[in-house]
């Protein structure tokens, strides 16, 4: 199997390839971040002042790349400090998790409760 990424190009990259790399999976995101809380803005907007129907995707995809970006760092974390015995795992994933969904519903909640009221 490794010959055959080997023949379509895939190899292991250097450390100058992953910096590069992660920095540019940054800019990505933090553009993707942006668009989407601008488009959330947007529709939240046109809702008030058109009274159409409110578009849930652009906050859906808004909280839901944060929810990942947060969890996959966590995860990502303690695999990698999980045999060290200089580091002590002070972070409880399932903690954070729950507590990140509890607000993530408050905020859609407060979100719904003033698009719906017309203020």
């Amino acid at each position: 199997m490794k010959m055959f990424f080997s023949k379509l190009g895939f190899r292991k990259m250097d450390e100058m390839e992953k910096d590069i790399a992660l920095k540019a999976q940054r800019n990505a995101l933090i553009y993707v971040l942006l668009v989407l809380v601008i488009w959330s803005l947007f529709e939240s907007f046109k809702v008030y002042t058109q009274h159409v129907s409110l578009n849930l995707v652009p906050g859906f995809l808004l909280v839901s790349t944060s929810f990942v970006l947060i969890l996959s760092q966590l995860v990502l974390q303690k695999r990698a400090v999980k045999g060290d015995d200089e580091y002590k795992d002070t972070t409880p994933i399932l903690k954070i998790t729950v507590v990140g969904v509890i607000v993530a519903a408050i905020i859609i909640s407060i979100g719904a409760l003033i698009v719906y009221s017309g203020v």
